[in-house]
C-alpha cells in the first residue's frame, strides 16, 4: 500500500470503513424493524465520504501555500459539513417535530467515522510537512 498515493490511501480507507459501517448500519436498522435505507442513510454516507475526502484533498492541495492555516481550514471543513447537515438533512429529520435515534445515527455515525479518518490523514499530512521543513 506504500506505492499508493496519500490521497489514494485516504480514499480507500474512507471507502472501506464507511462501506463496512453502512452494511452494519443497514443490518442493525433491519433487525430493529426500521427500513434499512430510510432516513437518508445512503445519502448521508455518500455525502460524508465526499465531503471528508474533499476536505483532505483541499488541505493537501494547499499544504505548502497555507501551511500555518491548515488547522483553520480543517475546522472550516467541519463547519461546512455541519452547515450542510442543517440545510439538507435536518429539515427532513424534523418533519415529525422530533429526531429519532435512527435519524440521529443516520447522519452522525458516518460523520464521526469520516471525521476520524479525515483527522488522521490531516495529522499525517502535518507530520509529513514538519519532516520536510522542520523549524
Amino acid at each position: 500500500m506504500k506505492n499508493i498515493s496519500f490521497l489514494g490511501r485516504c480514499l480507500i480507507l474512507l471507502s472501506l470503513v464507511l462501506s463496512i459501517s453502512f452494511g452494519i448500519h443497514a443490518l442493525l436498522r433491519t433487525s430493529n424493524g426500521v427500513s434499512p435505507f430510510g432516513d437518508l442513510l445512503i445519502w448521508s454516507y455518500l455525502t460524508n465520504l465526499a465531503l471528508a475526502f474533499g476536505i483532505v484533498v483541499f488541505i493537501h492541495s494547499l499544504r505548502h501555500k497555507m501551511k500555518t492555516q491548515l488547522g483553520f481550514l480543517f475546522i472550516a471543513g467541519s463547519f461546512l459539513k455541519f452547515l450542510l447537515f442543517f440545510i439538507f438533512f435536518y429539515p427532513s429529520f424534523t418533519e415529525d417535530e422530533r429526531i429519532s435515534q435512527s435519524e440521529f445515527s443516520s447522519f452522525f455515525v458516518p460523520y464521526f467515522l469520516a471525521l476520524l479518518i479525515e483527522t488522521y490523514f490531516t495529522a499525517v499530512l502535518l507530520k509529513n510537512l514538519e519532516k520536510e521543513n522542520p523549524l
